[in-house]
């Protein structure tokens, strides 16, 4: 089943018309499915997206009319490979996004596979009601993914795993039929077995196998103890055996069999399963040290014997990437010295006392067997910040430097509890028989630890490593008498090792089973049984060589932007929803395309900068396409645990493209925006008439392919350089300034927001500073934007030279618009030449929004809140997305609490979507009303007609006014009217 057979494209092309959904056989497709978050790279026939169950089935009969297959497919963040194949990819996360039907009394929802997890919780939590399993994925994970895997998570230790609570599965199989599958009585078997057709197949194959003692015999004998409740290994036969049909006292039920079965027996459009009560509300974390892995292991046995909601383990290696990271850095300061692991363990209880209890008797306890050094509790308002580093995991792994990294082969391992630290030890042991010392994180409590080697899979060596380490893996997995998988599934990466866990009897069986309900193969082969060796189909080709492309930014730090690109392990955060927080990423979240991920993005640059054959390797219309909604926003500068930058990496592709296609028109305009504006200063009144009125202004923004809908930014009567020329010296002041501040006119301030400006340099005077302005260039945050890299080179040389000398800690550089003045802090060190490197990293330091400034200035006892109204005052604040990757909204919501009986609301927004001048562009126009639309827009309109709307940004300010009417002040300009003296 090759995925590049020419006779398929004709019938492709006509299939793509009888569907209600879509179906995509693009180059660019099939570069975005070729890969998950495992380490397999596979290129798919075609990508589909239906949007209806007769669109499944047509699906079904093509694949089976033609000898290709179906590859089930959610929010692709399978680490096995189980998402990957050469067939046509289905992928359901677009359209099957219903919760269907919710039943408070008998606790059970009914939704199709593309729900995501958080999703459902967030329904349901109003009810005080939850689907218990939680993977570290949750905010993108999908109930459809979860059920093909089998996912359990943290809290499997109190609430079991996903097969636990499938109550039934609306499918359709290989024949097209659909079948529902739930519980049995012995009369219902019995009936369903009478059926002349596949579903009574395969009611009647089973029954068959399993009841043979021979075959139960061998079932139990082989399987992983019982005693493991994250079992994965295979198809979920044994617990079959539990049913009143073989040796049990429950009722049949072919969904503990399907659930698991990573999407190869049938094609699943509805899920029933059952509910929890939500947990008591408050919560504690234990987070205790440890000198040794070993140590650890023994103390998850001691905090099993406690009423532990989870129990979570973190190494050395894990914690010290967490150093590195924007996002994850700020969430590690419960963690005293250095410690070897972490092991954290979560209490809950009705009241904070309840819960500080019980984690207490498990400090008491640790302490009497000798176990650990420290034992930090932290509270219900940090648990959410610590669990964040152990669910950034897998993401933050990637930011290991160089090709070798923590990879996903042995990661999946459980054992018994009681065997976990023995376990260990053997598995230490035979890694330094590889050199090599594993990453050790997870699920401590329910005896799977997610152990990585360090490889480099793009040698010979790594990937013979990547074999004989998982080999050696699964035979000692197999003296425990452990599964080889606990939640993560078999995949690619273990299937092929089936055999040797469970036994050629059971592995035949699975395959009898396989194709009972599947005779053609065409659900997701090679997954479970008769896979591919698991070294074979890798994302490298062992040999192949990581090219080098000269670039103006330095991506030096990270090996260069194919590397920068590479860091992207696919775990996926960028597929998070609105719901779940933060910025990252906004065009995702309004397409929901894979392409408009950063993941997507990545993934395309990836292929093309390695496997391109292109003289000039970034003239490709496919990463063009795949760049073009990206708003460079920088959420994933901070929020990807990877710290993939995608803004930067556009800015390099666009000067890169560029170079071969030419500059175009608008982008030449926007990026000269600041000479523009100087020009247009010289007669303002006039410039704004041209700008404003439906002929001239209609006019240009059809030349420059502006949106219609926009209102061009008007240019003010004075510049702000002017103004300070004129007026400074003149503005009331302290006698004895507390300190000087050199402030820095961006090119927005200095000709659009000018009257911020003003009210910004007033405000510092009055408050006692002395304020200095000097002559600089541009922040050249447009140029960056656009790719003009050269003209943004020389604007950040010059600032540096001016400013190298006059900035230090105690004479900081201040500045209003984030995107501007923030250009310092990211962009300046790695655009300068070689000569001004050290200065622009030096000088960072001591550049500041004025948020930060006026903040720290407030913590420092030099501003009081007495200096401002007593009123009483509501806002409702967005930050800016550079200020959030780069900086934080903290800051700001500190200044306007500065006047007493101000209260400000931080609305729980990302990007704007206006994103400089993304949102004028007349094509991205409605992606960018869509993004607004997600959080922002809705909650500036549901304010009171008396809270007043803040917004640092100006282009944010902006995005409010257009989309809703409303205007939105710069926290400057609340701050100089609360002022009281």
């Amino acid at each position: 089943m090759s995925s590049d057979q020419p006779n398929l494209l004709p019938l492709l092309q006509k299939l793509s018309t009888e569907l209600e959904g879509a179906l995509q056989f693009d180059s660019l497709i099939k570069t975005l499915y070729a890969t998950d978050a495992s380490v397999y790279r596979e290129v798919p026939l075609a990508v589909a997206f239906p949007k209806s169950i007769k669109d499944i089935q047509k699906l079904i009969r093509f694949a089976s009319e033609n000898g290709t297959s179906l590859i089930p497919r959610t929010a692709g963040t399978s680490l096995a490979g189980q998402c990957v194949g050469n067939g046509v990819v289905v992928d359901v996360s677009k359209n099957f996004t219903q919760i269907l039907e919710f039943n408070k009394e008998e606790r059970w929802v009914r939704v199709q596979p593309g729900v995501v997890r958080d999703e459902l919780n967030r329904f349901l939590k109003p009810h005080g009601l939850f689907f218990s399993p939680i993977t570290s994925t949750a905010n993108r994970a999908m109930i459809g993914g979860m059920v093909g895997n089998n996912s359990s998570g943290t809290t499997s230790i109190v609430y079991g795993v996903t097969r636990d609570k499938v109550i039934s599965l609306n499918t359709i199989l290989s024949d097209g039929e659909e079948v529902t599958f739930g519980e049995l009585t012995r009369d219902e078997f019995e009936a369903k077995k009478g059926l002349n057709t596949l579903e009574g197949k395969v009611y009647q194959e089973i029954f068959q196998e399993l009841e043979k003692e021979e075959a139960r015999l061998e079932i139990h004998a082989q399987f992983p103890k019982k005693s493991i409740h994250r079992r994965n290994t295979g198809y979920a036969v044994d617990e079959l055996l539990k049913s009143e049909i073989f040796e049990g006292e429950e009722k049949f039920n072919f969904c503990k069999l399907l659930t698991g079965s990573e999407g190869t027996l049938a094609f699943t459009t509805e899920i029933k399963v059952s509910l929890d009560p939500l947990p008591d509300p408050v919560d504690i974390v234990v987070a205790a040290h440890f000198e040794t892995i070993h140590e650890s292991m023994k103390s998850s046995q001691v905090a099993m014997k406690h009423p532990a909601a989870a129990v979570e383990l973190m190494d050395k290696i894990i914690l010290d990437c967490t150093k590195e990271s924007i996002e994850y850095s700020k969430n590690r300061d419960f963690v005293e010295g250095d410690p070897e692991a972490l092991l954290m363990v979560e209490f809950r209880g009705k009241t904070l006392e309840e819960a500080l209890a019980k984690g207490e008797a498990l400090v008491a306890d640790l302490k009497a067997n000798g176990l650990g050094y420290a034992y930090p509790v932290i509270g219900p308002e940090r648990t959410a910040s610590a669990w964040s580093l152990r669910a950034a995991g897998l993401g933050l792994l990637a930011n290991i430097p160089g090709d070798p990294k923590a990879v996903a082969c042995i990661e999946d391992t459980a054992v018994d509890i009681e065997d976990l630290a023995d376990y260990i030890d053997e598995v230490d042991e035979m890694m330094e028989g590889f050199n090599q010392k594993p990453v050790h994180y997870a699920h401590a409590g329910a005896g799977e630890i997610h152990l990585r080697p360090i490889l480099d899979l793009k040698t010979k060596e790594g990937v013979e490593d990547f074999y004989k380490i998982s080999l050696a893996s699964a035979e000692l997995v197999k003296k425990f008498q452990g599964s080889l998988s606990g939640e993560h599934g078999d995949g690619r990466v273990r299937a092929a090792f089936i055999p040797l866990m469970v036994g050629e009897k059971n592995y035949e069986l699975f395959r009898r089973i396989k194709f009972t309900w599947d005779p053609k193969n065409i659900f997701n082969p090679g997954k479970i049984v008769d896979a591919a060796p698991m070294n074979k189909f890798l994302r490298y080709e062992p040999g192949m060589e990581t090219p080098v492309h000269k670039t103006e930014l330095d991506f030096s730090a990270t090996g260069g932007i194919l590397r920068m690109a590479e860091k992207c392990n696919g775990s996926g955060d960028c597929r998070k929803l609105p719901g779940s927080g933060g910025t990252m990423c906004p065009s995702y979240m309004a397409t929901r395309n894979e392409r408009d991920a950063v993941r997507g993005r990545a993934n395309t640059l990836r292929e093309f900068l390695t496997r391109g054959e292109k003289e000039n390797p970034f003239d490709h219309p496919e990463i063009k396409e795949a760049m073009d909604l990206c708003l460079s926003c920088k959420g994933c500068t901070s929020e990807c645990p990877s710290n993939v930058d995608m803004a930067s990496m556009k800015a390099e592709f666009l000067y890169q493209y560029q170079k071969t296609n030419g500059v175009p028109l608008r982008a030449k305009a926007f990026s000269h925006i600041n000479e523009l504006n100087e020009f247009g200063s010289l007669v303002p009144g006039i410039a704004n008439f041209f700008l404003h009125n439906s002929v001239t202004g209609g006019m240009m923004k059809s030349i420059l392919n502006v949106a219609p809908e926009r209102n061009l930014p008007a240019i003010s009567s004075v510049s702000l350089r002017k103004w300070y020329k004129k007026n400074y010296a003149s503005l009331p002041g302290a006698d004895k300034p507390i300190k000087s501040v050199y402030f820095f006119v961006d090119e927005f301030t200095n000709h659009n927001d000018t009257e911020i400006g003003i009210m910004a340099i007033s405000l510092l005077k009055k408050l006692g500073y002395d304020v200095q302005v000097v002559d600089h260039q541009e922040s050249g945050r447009s140029a960056l934007s656009k790719g003009l890299l050269p003209k943004a080179r020389k604007h950040a040389e010059a600032n540096v030279k001016v400013f190298e000398k006059l900035i230090d800690g105690t004479t900081p550089l201040i500045g209003l618009e984030p995107s501007a003045i923030l250009s310092f802090r990211d962009e300046y060190p790695r655009i300068v030449g070689k000569e001004l490197v050290d200065a622009a990293k030096k000088l960072k330091f001591h550049v500041k929004l004025i948020d930060e400034f006026l903040a720290q200035e407030a913590a420092a006892g030099n501003i009081k809140s007495e200096s401002f109204t007593s009123k009483e005052q509501k806002i409702k604040l967005h930050g800016h997305c550079h200020q959030k990757a780069l900086s934080s909204v903290l800051w700001t919501q500190k200044i306007l609490s500065l006047p007493a009986n101000y209260s400000v609301e931080t609305i729980p927004s990302g990007c704007c979507g206006m994103a400089g001048s993304f949102g004028y562009e007349k094509e991205h126009y409605e992606v960018s009303q869509q993004v607004g639309e997600l959080v922002l827009f809705p909650a500036v309109r549901k304010a009171d007609s008396d809270t007043l709307i803040a917004a640092p940004g100006t282009s944010c300010r902006h995005q409010i006014a257009d989309g809703t009417g409303k205007k939105a002040k710069h926290p400057v300009e609340i701050l100089w009217e609360a002022l009281a003296i």
